[in-house]
């Protein structure tokens, strides 16, 4: 049985606009809008808001187009982009849509370690970053790097701004994301541009953006939420989002959506978890509020229906696919909420459950998009079933008599950490590179404190003659926070005298975390 929310007008409509051989996303994204509307507001450490116009954004996206160009960008190059959430961040992503290269996001909490893999995955030459995160690209050699600041801001007022745009078409590439590197090294993930008209659909149908609201998605954009539905989403959809340069407080949270007066809200469950645990909020001016990332908790629920006054929506999706299985909001396609669910196939997705598996109906769902792992034939097959007609997402669930999708498990075993997707192969490729560590397994457990979610736990074999303490524990935990990605670093470490394993040699993860 296919499982399906039917298609409406609204997704054949936008497939015909983003999946045009012609489509041309700076067009699509920016200069098809109003130049005096805003696209982004700008929001401080101060909280002082700066409105971004889409007039504003194409005049400083054609000036970065053209000193990206004098430093050899060009169609089908990667660039990765460690910026955090500041104006220049879709300056640049517009300006390499306008060059026709494409946008490779990195996570500004990302250590050496982990943005060495993404730069050398992606063959990229050139990287755009700003100064506090300058010194994590200096250790990667033959990187021609621009630092966003004064001295490039001089460049900028220089050089003549692109009147040109190149059109990838419908097809064509736009951006490079890698997933959580669970089982093996990060897979990079291409989005083509046709990408956008599920995004759009998401904006419009599951989170219900109105012309009137003040939207805010919360997550970061350097993964695929954040980019695709506070960056992307929003530029081709026309919906200002929030852009606050400040990191996660659940303080700094509640003041943001006082002070700009935020109607539609969506973020990870962790962060709906630590402002309700915060004491902060008798209410919010909520219209909408949806989440994504990981299960919503009965807790969140009821405090939720409680001091916002409406329901946290759940919403399913993946780096691969987007989002796909959604508790969606528009009065269109609305269904009642069952808790526990993740809900029903957003319009323009079918989905099933197959072998135990969430799986989406490829040739019933006109938005889908995945086209596969970069480079990687042999793991993009692995996604699919030996007909093609199934994506394999790989997490378990189940659905009921009235289409209602229930997420499990993730097969995979990513770490559900605050919102982030921790992938153990990431964790564990750097705590074995300690001398004292000869074997390594790294897995997520329930937070005891209750706001992460999961916790990152690393169990370890020593080598022989090698004391356990205190100290090893604590260079344990630094190999990974300053080598890595501090978001990564293992809460708790225990020593045990061998890994469970299978014949096969394979970790059982399964009897770490039930340890």
């Amino acid at each position: 049985m296919t499982l399906q929310a039917r298609p409406t007008d609204v997704v054949d409509d936008l497939l015909a606009t983003y999946a045009d051989v012609g489509a041309d996303a700076a067009y699509l994204a920016c200069d098809r809008h109003d130049p005096a509307a805003t696209a982004f507001v700008l929001v401080d450490d101060d909280l002082v808001a700066t409105p971004l116009t889409y007039g504003e954004l194409a005049e400083e996206s054609r000036r970065m187009a053209a000193l990206l160009r004098e430093h050899g960008v060009a169609r089908g190059d990667r660039v990765p982009v460690l910026l955090g959430k500041r104006r220049e961040l879709p300056v640049t992503l517009l300006a390499l849509w306008r060059l026709g290269a494409v946008h490779v996001p990195l996570f500004t909490a990302f250590a050496t370690g982990a943005i060495r893999t993404r730069v050398e995955g992606s063959s990229a030459r050139v990287v755009v970053t700003e100064p506090d995160q300058r010194s994590k690209l200096d250790p990667l050699p033959g990187l021609d790097v621009l630092e966003v600041g004064p001295a490039l801001e001089h460049e900028l007022s220089t050089v003549e701004p692109v009147a040109e745009r190149v059109a990838v078409g419908g097809d064509g590439t736009i951006m490079q994301l890698f997933t959580s590197g669970t089982t093996g090294s990060p897979k990079p993930v291409t989005v083509p541009l046709r990408a956008l008209a599920s995004f759009h659909v998401y904006l419009q149908l599951s989170l219900d953006v109105r012309e009137d609201d003040v939207f805010w998605n919360a997550a970061d954009p350097g993964w695929a939420y954040g980019l695709y539905y506070g960056l992307a989403g929003p530029l081709v959809a026309g919906r200002p989002n929030v852009l606050h340069t400040a990191g996660f407080t659940p303080a700094g949270t509640v003041a943001v959506v006082e002070r700009l007066g935020v109607t539609n809200f969506a973020g990870a469950p962790t962060m709906y978890r630590a402002i309700s645990k915060s004491g902060l909020v008798e209410h919010l001016p909520l219209r909408r509020a949806s989440s994504a990332g990981e299960p919503l908790t009965p807790d969140v629920l009821a405090w939720a229906r409680r001091v916002l006054g409406i329901e946290v929506r759940d919403h399913y999706g993946q780096t691969e696919l987007g989002m796909v299985i959604c508790n969606s909001w528009n009065d269109d396609v609305a269904r009642p909420v069952k808790d526990g669910s993740m809900g029903v196939p957003m319009p323009g997705y079918a989905a099933d459950v197959v072998d135990g598996q969430i799986a989406i109906d490829v040739p019933a769902s006109p938005l889908f998009w995945f086209e596969g792992y970069h480079g990687d034939p042999e793991k993009t097959a692995e996604r699919f079933s030996p007909d093609g007609r199934w994506y394999l997402t790989a997490d378990t669930g189940s659905v009921d008599e009235d289409g209602y999708f229930q997420f499990t498990a993730r097969d995979d075993d990513v770490i559900l950490a605050a919102g982030y997707r921790i992938g153990p192969f990431d964790v564990e490729s750097v705590l074995i590179t300690h001398p004292s560590v000869v074997d390594v397994a790294v897995v997520g457990r329930p937070d005891p404190e209750g706001v992460r979610g999961e916790v990152v736990e690393a169990f370890v074999v020593l080598a022989d003659g090698v004391q356990d303490g205190p100290e090893l524990h604590a260079e344990l935990t630094a190999l990974v926070r300053d080598g890595y990605s501090r978001h990564a670093y293992p809460r708790r470490i225990h020593v045990l005298d061998a890994l469970p394993k299978t014949p096969s040699g394979k970790v059982q993860r399964y009897l770490l975390r039930s340890l």
